[in-house]
């Protein structure tokens, strides 16, 4: 017996939503879409996760080049010995010295320099892309030109000033100090905050031109004067991204290695963290121990990334409502 299309259409349209939620927790094409991102992945966690497998894995060994007989399993004796190292906590707080002496200076440079571009100008333009060139350079040149082109006792342009000033006071002997030598430390902060104000300028800026400027308006008519506007307006705006400036440029400068080996080849008290940890491997020749080192900084590294990400997440949660 043949039924009726009216009968069977209520069970057709059963069907057909069964259907239909089926194909919608399985969306047709979603590995067609992620595909592409599987090379990426793969070269991602080769690259990255791997060699980092394998210095957790050495960093629980015995395992130094000097007593190739000695290598085995050791626990956290690695772990204890750095923790108890002298070396190591000096480089600890001098890299504590270190980053919260450049990311503070670097963050009220890049706040200045970002009040100046925010403004219009002529030539705004051209000053912008001329702040931001150290940023731009390679690390490695940035310390060689700041040991040879600025710091140097002989030839620098910092001593060179120095005695050009003196001589138009008339006097012919011109202090000339090595920098390197009487404030090692400063002259390696010196040298960062010079790379790194424009990454804290650029995001800074990026903030102040988010803001509603028709609230800047309303302020200035009604009276506010321009320290006013900065203080209760654009200041409470910046917050976050003034946090996230210091996070990022936290990570970033925990990890410096070049200006340290450039300048100073971590003597006179400028030795941290990521430089420790090099003398513990190519010069101790001490494997283990310079991979429990390596851990200790990438644990207090993902420490600040937490609270970097949570900074962007938030920023983005307000920038969504």
């Amino acid at each position: 017996m043949t039924v009726p299309l009216t009968a069977r259409r209520p069970r057709l349209l059963r069907q057909g939503l069964r259907e239909t939620s089926r194909s919608a927790g399985k969306p047709r094409g979603a590995w067609a879409r992620r595909a592409p991102l599987l090379p990426a992945l793969v070269f991602l966690i080769v690259v990255t996760q791997l060699p980092f497998v394998g210095t957790l894995a050495i960093s629980f060994m015995r395992w130094n080049a000097l007593d190739p007989g000695h290598r085995g399993f050791g626990g956290l004796a690695n772990y204890r010995a750095a923790i108890s190292d002298p070396t190591l906590r000096s480089s600890i707080l001098t890299t504590v010295v270190l980053t919260v002496a450049v990311v503070l200076v670097s963050l009220l440079f890049g706040l200045g320099l970002a009040l100046l571009l925010d403004r219009r100008f002529r030539g705004r333009g051209i000053v912008r892309t001329m702040l931001i060139t150290p940023f731009l350079v390679v690390p490695v040149a940035s310390a060689l030109l700041w040991k040879h082109a600025l710091y140097n006792a002989s030839y620098g342009l910092i001593d060179g000033t120095l005695t050009w000033v003196w001589s138009l006071f008339g006097s012919a002997h011109a202090p000339q100090p090595d920098w390197l030598s009487t404030l090692p430390l400063m002259s390696v902060e010196a040298s960062l905050v010079w790379q790194w104000t424009p990454f804290m300028m650029l995001i800074l800026l990026a903030g102040l031109q988010s803001r509603p400027l028709d609230v800047v308006e309303a302020a200035r008519v009604d009276g506010a004067s321009t320290w006013q506007v900065f203080r209760y307006l654009t200041f409470p705006h910046l917050r976050r991204y003034l946090e996230l400036a210091a996070l990022l440029g936290s990570i970033y400068v925990v990890q410096n290695f070049d200006a340290v080996f450039t300048l100073t080849s971590g003597g006179l008290g400028t030795a941290n963290l990521p430089y420790t940890v090099y003398e513990t491997f190519y010069q101790a020749h001490d494997y283990g121990q310079a991979s429990a080192e390596g851990v200790i900084v990438v644990i207090c590294s993902i420490l600040i990334a937490t609270f970097a990400l949570r900074t962007v997440s938030s920023l983005f949660r307000e920038e969504a409502l």
